[in-house]
């Protein structure tokens, strides 16, 4: 394929390749080496060899970063080979049509990829002329259809900025009927049941397993009990297949490697007899990734996740309009005040050039009519080198003006955005919830307004004094020049300031819409950003690009507004300013006749008001300036003035400098600020004791989530108390109460800096030692594997961590919470990533890191909780079941606990 000199480029666009007739779906890696792009010195493959038989499903399995995504990532040509090649049906696949080849493949990713419309629409991604019962017939078979079903709105819900309505199983499944609608030749399935409960994991699973019938399937997964029915499981061990076969097969070599991975995925039995065999593979390995993610907590734990009429009225009373204070902004730019008094010393000099200019001028024209060759050859002369002066005065005076102001706006900019996002992160999590204020919304203002808020107090100021003082001025010399001229000239202009305020304010009425139409744009164009691998999978860049057009449809209607009545109004003042030429001659005609002035002060007059109307048009000119400026100071405003109801720097707070961990819930009613109409929980509690373990087991959207929400105080409940030490956790310095609590969510949030910046975020002191960082690194296990990196810990981690792989990311999330040395231990799905090995001595650390510290433990995976002190149940929003591991199993089947752990197993 691709010579080891350099990366082809992959153009979907491009129509050249082949297209086969008939498809049968045999895929072949032949001596594949490859790395990827960013990290050249690291190996993935290096003569890497796969065969899938057509029809057949190949499960690949490993540790994280053994290269089994590589393998799907370049089955699909996101990426070309070094050497080697992948074939399809003996075609090479760089011989082949992008578009068609992805076209022949539907993928269900590890990490659902949602996009901000309808369900329906993001079904329809899969295949967009399907019809609605095909969407209904996906969604069944992916078991989506029943909570679909349940929500208000049905497959018309809006499934908010990357999916955030919904919890993570729901998007799982939504992405599955993504996958199935397309009725693709290959199915290429990536942990594609990793985020569901054990019920919907089973079901789906039974579905997965029915559409992979007839079709070629290659199945990545680290919960083994999913790919036991493959036809061939292949395990990939440092970018080599290392061994082959069926489950039965693979399990007769005791010592070998995959027989090694389902024996550390076994549930403890505990002498329980429990009806249901626990074989071989336990199926505890769940890597069920809970019902929400814990950074946006608010939207995923109900099925029933939607915003009704109640929540659209209070997402209003947030964004009542505010008028904006132009004194506020200029007291932002105080410390500038000698550049803003130099500045508008500068503008005013050079406002009063331009009636000096119109004077010389007008005098100038007179000269003409002189009768006296030497006197006109004299004035001349002196009225030109006047012309110099101004020149050279004009060009000093602008630098001196445009740096002034210049200094003053941009160090505006600074103090906005630095104002704004300080303000932005001390905003309750419920605030982040609402479409307005989603992270595309957010950046646009913290880039766009601030500087719409540059040019207003920059060159729009510099505008307005020039404007003063040209007018001031011209006026003046225009009275005493020719006083009764000038009135009749002063007196019409009147008439185009008017029509100028009123095209403004025409323009201001709109500009809101305007920007708020943009932000729509701005937005789906930032999503489609960060998931085009997903676009790219389905091959929906026109789609995209429909949505995009039909987004900005509405800012073009706005535009063709304004342009109409902006052009009514520069017609209007065009027109009005000939007339008033028109006036002024007759008039001062008159007054030539009558003896009352001369030709020289008609001339005089009539150039310095002129100009100065044409200063007042520049002015005007600017009234869109002004109406977009004038809004992006309400916006710049309305963040800071906001009212952050849970204020994590609350003067009023209890500051603690230690907590012992004890958490009690206590009649605690809970339902989300986007979603008022659901409840979550109704008289709701619970008591984790300090210095235990404590885990959370349920379905999807019973409420796991909301309870490490509320313990955070990401949100405060609507009625009820939560207790930290026997205090309302309200009651408490939030910040200081914040150092004590460590979190590690399901989707781990890593920034676009080096793993050992990662790391230290965790840290709460400035002071961070490097043997702290790797005591860190190595309780999580992750230090083995970024002391393999060239780099080490200044491996760059990318945006989001995308240089990592998924287990890779969670350790380092699991690094910086112990980094924090926490009282409280918050844990959702914390090892949900990771290989079965790693997965084992990381649950290893974990307990050793629980010990002495209050834990809470969310989990689908009931293997990594059998060892808690104590397990708590719920189920749609109650505590239905509380005690340890085994006096729940000796429930019996009667026990729900006990029906959770039985649907874990599969016989041997």
């Amino acid at each position: 394929m691709a010579g080891t000199s350099g990366l082809p480029k992959i153009d979907s666009d491009n129509p050249d390749g082949h297209k086969l007739e008939k498809i049968r779906g045999e895929v072949e890696f032949k001596n594949v080496k490859f790395v990827y792009p960013s990290r050249l010195e690291t190996s993935i493959f290096d003569d890497f060899c796969l065969r899938v038989p057509p029809r057949k499903t190949v499960a690949l399995v490993g540790g994280s970063g053994s290269g089994k995504s590589t393998v799907i990532s370049l089955l699909q040509r996101f990426y070309d080979p070094l050497a080697g090649e992948i074939l399809i049906d003996g075609v090479s696949i760089d011989k082949l049509q992008v578009k068609w080849l992805r076209s022949q493949m539907g993928l269900v990713s590890q990490e659902p990829a949602l996009f901000a419309t309808t369900i329906k629409e993001n079904i329809l991604f899969g295949k967009e002329d399907a019809s609605m019962d095909d969407v209904v017939e996906a969604a069944k078979a992916s078991n989506a259809h029943n909570f679909i079903s349940q929500l208000p709105n049905g497959y018309e819900t809006q499934v908010g900025e990357r999916g955030v309505q919904m919890s993570g199983g729901q998007k799982q499944r939504i992405a599955i009927a993504r996958a199935i609608i397309k009725s693709p030749t290959i199915l290429l399935l990536d942990e594609a049941t990793s985020a569901l409960d054990s019920e919907s994991e089973r079901v789906v699973q039974e579905a997965l397993e029915n559409a992979s019938i007839g079709r070629t399937t290659i199945l990545i997964a680290h919960r083994l009990s999913t790919i036991r029915n493959a036809d061939v499981i292949s395990v990939v061990k440092n970018g080599h297949i290392v061994e082959t076969g069926s489950h039965d097969e693979l399990m007769e070599n005791i010592d070998g490697q995959y027989s090694t991975l389902v024996h550390l995925q076994q549930i403890e039995k505990q002498d329980i007899n429990v009806s249901v065999k626990i074989g071989p593979i336990s199926d505890p390995s769940k890597d069920i990734r809970n019902s929400s993610r814990v950074s946006t907590l608010s939207r995923s734990s109900s099925a029933n996740s939607v915003t009704g009429p109640s929540t659209i009225k209070n997402l209003s009373e947030d964004n009542k309009p505010q008028l904006p204070s132009f004194k506020r902004l200029l007291a932002m730019n105080l410390p500038e005040w000698k550049q803003a008094l130099y500045g508008c010393i500068s503008a005013t000099l050079f406002g009063a050039i331009q009636p000096a200019y119109a004077y010389s001028l007008g005098s100038m024209v007179s000269v003409y009519f002189l009768t006296s060759h030497d006197e006109i050859k004299e004035k001349t002369r002196i009225y030109a080198l006047s012309f110099v002066g101004l020149a050279v005065l004009s060009f000093l005076i602008n630098i001196s003006q445009h740096y002034n102001f210049a200094y003053m706006g941009e160090y505006l900019t600074k103090r906005i955005r630095e104002r704004m996002l300080s303000k932005v992160l001390t905003f309750e999590v419920g605030w982040f919830d609402r479409d307005e204020n989603s992270s595309g919304a957010i950046c646009s203002r913290l880039a766009k307004d601030a500087n719409v808020v540059r040019s207003l107090v920059g060159d729009r100021m510099a505008l307005v004094v020039q404007t003063v003082s040209a007018v001031t001025i011209a006026f003046t010399m225009g009275l005493v020049i020719a006083w009764r001229l000038a009135l009749v000239m002063i007196a019409v202009q009147p008439v185009i300031i008017v029509c100028f305020y009123t095209r403004r304010v025409l323009l201001k009425s709109m500009s809101k819409k305007a920007i708020k139409a943009q932000d729509e744009s701005s937005k789906l164009a930032a999503e489609a950003v960060s998931n085009v691998r997903t676009i790219t999978a389905f091959s929906s860049q026109e789609r995209i690009m429909k949505m995009l057009e039909k987004a900005q449809e509405s800012p073009r209607r706005e535009s063709i507004r304004q342009s109409w009545f902006a052009g009514f109004g520069l017609a209007m003042s065009q027109s009005l300013t000939s007339c008033t030429w028109a006036l002024d001659f007759w008039y001062g005609g008159r007054l030539i006749q009558d003896g009352y002035i001369t030709a020289k002060a008609l001339f005089e007059t009539f150039m310095i008001l002129v100009s100065t109307g044409r200063v007042i048009a520049d002015a005007g000119s600017m009234t869109t300036d002004l109406a977009k400026g004038s809004d992006a100071v309400g916006s710049v405003f309305a963040v800071l003035d906001r009212y952050t109801s849970i204020d994590p720097e609350d003067p009023d707070g209890y500051e603690t400098e230690r907590i012992t961990g004890q958490v009690e819930f206590l009649d605690v009613d809970f339902s989300y600020p986007t979603r008022p109409d659901v409840i979550i929980f109704k008289n709701f509690s619970i008591k984790i004791e300090e210095g235990k373990s404590t885990a959370i087991v349920g379905p999807s959207g019973s409420g796991k989530s909301t309870i490490i929400g509320l313990i955070e105080r990401f949100y405060d409940p609507l009625k009820g108390i939560v207790k930290i030490d026997g205090r309302d956790i309200r009651s408490y310095h939030l910040r200081s109460l914040r150092r004590h609590i460590a979190l590690v969510s399901q989707e781990p949030t890593l920034f676009a800096g080096t793993i050992r910046e990662n790391i230290i975020y965790g840290g709460v002191s400035d002071k961070i030692d490097e043997a702290e960082i790797i005591e860190a690194a190595k309780a999580a296990n992750a230090h083995d594997f970024i002391t393999s990196l060239t780099e080490g810990y200044d491996t760059y981690c990318g945006d989001r961590g995308v240089q990592l792989s998924g287990g890779q990311k969670q350790r380092i999330a699991i690094a910086r919470a112990v980094l924090k040395n926490p009282s409280v231990l918050l844990l959702d799905e914390a090892t949900s990533a990771l290989d079965s090995q790693s997965e084992r001595v990381v649950q290893d650390a974990l307990e050793r890191v629980m010990v002495g510290r209050t834990s809470v433990v969310i989990a689908h995976r009931l293997s990594t909780i059998q060892n808690c002190d104590a397990i708590a149940v719920l189920d749609k929003g109650k505590l239905v079941e509380r005690g340890t591991h085994s006096s729940l199993l000796s429930k019996g089947p009667t026990g729900i606990y006990f029906s959770l752990v039985s649907l874990q197993t599969t016989s041997g």
